[in-house]
């Protein structure tokens, strides 16, 4: 099993065959289906935490906006506090966006892995047929453009505050 697992680079195997038993491959089977389910579960949380701060941060632009107008923040680099906290929000998004792009890219890993030892490699072949994330013609990998979100609100932080310092 070893030798069709390329060494086993990333040491998956805990058993082989031959000492685990008839069920081998029903077992190999359902831990492939498991993880494979696992790896959906974990885009689906990351597009879940993108719309709670989507909202959040449309929330704050709102009521920043309200504020500048209505002059609530008090003068001086004091007003400026708010804005620079919501900036860390944007950085704190950007890490769990970062965060969710090495578990993927770790769980396919091990999937791509796991596939070597099952009949056809499917995931392994949707990758290479799209380039593998390095022909943005063939595919852009969300999480590339998912980093840009949370630098576009920072930006309007930024911006908001600038307008607020200067444009009184």
């Amino acid at each position: 099993m070893k030798s069709q697992m390329g060494g086993d680079k990333l040491n998956l195997i805990s058993s082989l065959k031959s000492a685990y038993g008839e069920e081998y491959e029903k077992h190999l089977f359902e831990q492939y289906k498991m993880f494979v389910d696992m790896a959906d579960r974990v885009s689906a949380r990351r597009m879940l935490a993108n719309s709670f701060f989507v909202g959040v941060h449309t929330a704050l632009i709102t009521a920043f906006t309200v504020m500048l107008k209505e002059r609530i923040l008090p003068d001086g680099l004091v007003g400026l506090l708010p804005f620079g906290a919501v900036i860390a929000l944007c950085y704190v998004w950007w890490r769990v966006v970062y965060s969710y792009r090495q578990l993927n890219s770790g769980k396919f890993a091990v999937i791509h892995e796991m596939e070597r030892v099952m009949p056809m490699a499917l995931f392994k072949g949707e990758w290479v047929a799209m380039g593998e994330g390095k022909d943005h013609k063939k595919y852009l990998p969300l999480t590339h453009v998912e980093n840009y979100v949370p630098l576009c609100f920072g930006i309007m932080y930024i911006l908001l505050g600038l307008s607020f310092y200067f444009c009184k």
